[in-house]
C-alpha cells in the first residue's frame, strides 16, 4: 500500500469514530421518544394516524406489522413503475418498465438491497425516482434500524412480553433521524456540484466528434443480420452528447445514509453529477458508516453497559481494517502480464500505479479500493469503480465482506442485529467449551434462541449457494455471463451473494436484466431480508421475556479483548466457511491462473 492509502484509511477511521459516538446517543433519544422539541408534532401525527406510541406489542405482532408495511411498499413501487408512462414529472417520456424488471426493482428497494438491473437515466421518470425509489430508501432503512432497536430492547428488558411499537419506531426513525441528516447532506452535495433540478435532458455539442459502431436497423427499426445470422453494424459519428438532469442530490443523501446504494445514474457514484469532488466522495464514505457504527454505541447505552457496544464496535472495526487494507493492496499490485508486454509505458504504469482498469481516474486506486470495502461491508452497494475489473483477490474482498453476512458494520440496523446473532452464537460456543449454560447480558441462551440463531445464520448461505447452482446449471443463467471460466462463475456467485445479503453492488459483467435473473434475484433479496428479520424478532421477544440472572465468577465477560477475538473468530469460521468451495472455484483459481502466467 502507498503512504497516501495508509493516510486515507487512518483519517477515515478517526472521522467515523468521531461521528458515531455522539450520533449513537442521539439515536437513543430518538427511539425512546425523548426529543422534547418534536413532542407536539409527534402527538399530532400519532393522533392523526390513530396510533398510541405507548401501546407496545410482542414480537409476533411487531413482525407482522413490518411485513405488512413492506408488502404495501412493494406494491406501491411496482405500480409506479408500471404506470410511469401516464404519470407526471416524466420530461423524457419514458414508458412503463417491464413487469419482471419492475418486480425486481420493487423488491430490491423494499429490502434495502437496491440492486439495479436498469439504467436509471434511461428508464425511470423523475416521479418514479422520487416517489418510489427515494421514499423507499427512507422506509427500508427505517425498517432495519427498527429491528435492531427491538433486539436491543430484548436484551435490555426482563420479564416483559413487549419489544416496542413498530409504528412509533418507524415514524421516529424516519422523521427525526433519517430525514434531518439527509436534508443537511443533500444541501452539502448541492454545494459540491451534485445536480438537483426537474429540467429535461440537455444536448451538448462535443468538442471532438466520436466514431462508434452501432447495430444497423431496417425500415421497421429492427436490427439487421447477415447471412450467418450475425448482427450488422455501421459506423456512427456522434457530434452531440445527452446530459441527464434530475433531482439527484435528494436521492443521493439517503442512498448513502441509509446504506441503500441505488444510484440515480447508471454509473452510480462514479458519475460526476452524483459524486463531483474528492470531498463529496469522502463524505459519501462517511455517510455509509455513520449510522451502522453509531448503533454499536446505541446498543451499549440501551443495555446499560457502554463496554458492550465498544466490544462490538471493536470487532467490526478490526475485521473492516483487515479487509480494507487487502482491497487497496491487491489493486495496487496490478496485473503481472502488463510488464510482460514489453511496452515501456505500460511497465512504468504498472510499477507506479497498479490496476487502474475500471477505476474512476478522479479517485484512483486507493479511494476505489477503500470505497469497495466500505460499500460491501455496509450493505450499501454504491460504487465508484467496477468490481468486475478488480484483480481476482481484489474482487474477492467485497465478495467475502458480503458473504460474512453484512455484519462488518453492515446495513443500517441489519449490521448490528446480524453481529448480535453471531455474539449469541459465540457465547453459546464458549459455554460448550467450559461446560456452562451460556449467558449474554444477563440472559441465558437456551434451545429456543439457538434454533432462531441457526435459522438466521443459515438462510443467506442457502439462498446464495442454491441460487448460484440454479444459475450455472441453467441455460438462461449461463446466457448472462460475459466472461467464460472462473471469472464468469464469480460474476454469478457475486450477484447471488449481493442479492441474498441485501447489498446491491454488482460485478457489472453479468447481463442480469432478464426475466430469469430478475425473478431469481428478487426471491433471494426478499427471503434474504425477511428470512433473517423474523427469527431476529423472535429472539428479541424470547430474551425480553426472560428473567435477568446475576453475574457470577463463572460468567464469561463479554466486553474484553477475549470476547472480541471470540466474536471475530465466530464470524470468520461460521459466516465464511459455507462459501469456501465457491470462492475456490471463482476468485482463488482465477488468481492462481493469473499469477502462474497462463
Amino acid at each position: 500500500m502507498t503512504t497516501s492509502s495508509w493516510m486515507l484509511l487512518a483519517v477515515y477511521a478517526v472521522l467515523v469514530l468521531a461521528i458515531a459516538w455522539p450520533l449513537g446517543g442521539y439515536i437513543v433519544r430518538v427511539v425512546e421518544g425523548r426529543l422534547r422539541w418534536v413532542a407536539p408534532i409527534e402527538r399530532g401525527l400519532f393522533r392523526l394516524a390513530g396510533v398510541n406510541p405507548d401501546a407496545e406489542t410482542g414480537w409476533l405482532r411487531y413482525a407482522i406489522g413490518l411485513l405488512i408495511f413492506n408488502a404495501l411498499g412493494l406494491a406501491a413501487v411496482y405500480a409506479l413503475q408500471r404506470l410511469q408512462g401516464v404519470l407526471p414529472l416524466n420530461p423524457q417520456g419514458f414508458g412503463a418498465v417491464t413487469p419482471d424488471s419492475s418486480f425486481n426493482t420493487a423488491v430490491s428497494f423494499v429490502t434495502n438491497t437496491n440492486w439495479q438491473g436498469y439504467g436509471g437515466e434511461s428508464t425511470m421518470s423523475y416521479l418514479t425516482q422520487m416517489l418510489a425509489l427515494t421514499v423507499q430508501n427512507f422506509l427500508s432503512a427505517a425498517t432495519g434500524i427498527a429491528v435492531a432497536i427491538a433486539l436491543i430492547r430484548g436484551f435490555a428488558r426482563a420479564s416483559v412480553a413487549s419489544i416496542g411499537n413498530v409504528w412509533a419506531d418507524l415514524t421516529r426513525i424516519t422523521l427525526w433521524l433519517l430525514l434531518p441528516i439527509s436534508f443537511v447532506l443533500a444541501l452539502f452535495f448541492v454545494g459540491e456540484g451534485v445536480i438537483q433540478n426537474f429540467d429535461a435532458y440537455r444536448e451538448a455539442t462535443r468538442i471532438e466528434a466520436v466514431d462508434y459502431q452501432a447495430p444497423k436497423l431496417d425500415a421497421q427499426g429492427q436490427p439487421v443480420a447477415d447471412a450467418e445470422g450475425k448482427p450488422v453494424t455501421e459506423t456512427v459519428k456522434a457530434t452531440t452528447q445527452t446530459l441527464a438532469m434530475g433531482p439527484v442530490a435528494s436521492q443521493l443523501a439517503i442512498k448513502m445514509l441509509g446504506t441503500n446504494g441505488g444510484g440515480f445514474f447508471n454509473a452510480n457514484s462514479a458519475h460526476p453529477y452524483e459524486n463531483p469532488t474528492p470531498l463529496s466522495n469522502l463524505v459519501q464514505m462517511l455517510a455509509i458508516f455513520a449510522i451502522p457504527a453509531a448503533l454499536c454505541f446505541t446498543f451499549g447505552q440501551m443495555v446499560g453497559d457502554r463496554r458492550q457496544g465498544i466490544a462490538v464496535f471493536a470487532a467490526m472495526a478490526a475485521l473492516f481494517t483487515v479487509f480494507a487494507i487487502g482491497a487497496m493492496a491487491f489493486e495496487q499490485q496490478g496485473n503481472p502480464h502488463i510488464a510482460a508486454l514489453g511496452v515501456d509505458q505500460a511497465a512504468t504504469a504498472l510499477q507506479s500505479g497498479g490496476n487502474m482498469e475500471g477505476k474512476e481516474v478522479r479517485f484512483g486506486i486507493g479511494q476505489s479500493g477503500l470505497f469497495a470495502a466500505i460499500t460491501t461491508a455496509a450493505s450499501c452497494g454504491a460504487v465508484i469503480a467496477m468490481h468486475d475489473s478488480f484483480t481476482p483477490l481484489g474482487g474477492a474482498v467485497p465478495m467475502v465482506l458480503m458473504q460474512l453476512g453484512e455484519v462488518v458494520f453492515g446495513g443500517v440496523g441489519s449490521g448490528l442485529y446480524g453481529m448480535l446473532v453471531f455474539a449469541i452464537l459465540a457465547v453459546f460456543l464458549a459455554g460448550l467449551m467450559i461446560g456452562r449454560t451460556p449467558e449474554y447480558l444477563g440472559k441465558k441462551i437456551e434451545a429456543r434462541e439457538m434454533k432462531m440463531v441457526s435459522i438466521a445464520i443459515l438462510v443467506t448461505p442457502i439462498l446464495v449457494l442454491a441460487g448460484t447452482a440454479i444459475a450455472v446449471t441453467s441455460g438462461a443463467g449461463r446466457a448472462g455471463i460475459a466472461n467464460p471460466g472462473a471469472h464468469g462463475f464469480s460474476e454469478i456467485f457475486y450477484a447471488l451473494s449481493s442479492a441474498a445479503n441485501n447489498n446491491g453492488s454488482a460485478f457489472a459483467g453479468l447481463s442480469a436484466n432478464t426475466p430469469f435473473y430478475n425473478v431469481l434475484l428478487a426471491l433471494a433479496m426478499w427471503f434474504g431480508r425477511f428470512g433473517v428479520i423474523v427469527p431476529v424478532l423472535a429472539i428479541a421477544g424470547g430474551l425480553a421475556a426472560k428473567k435477568r440472572i446475576a453475574v457470577t465468577e463463572g460468567t464469561m465477560p463479554t466486553h474484553g479483548p477475549l470476547f472480541v477475538a471470540l466474536l471475530i473468530g465466530t464470524v470468520l469460521l461460521v459466516g465464511l466457511l459455507n462459501y469456501v468451495p465457491g470462492l475456490a472455484l471463482g476468485p482463488v483459481i482465477e488468481h492462481l491462473v493469473l499469477w502462474s502466467g497462463r
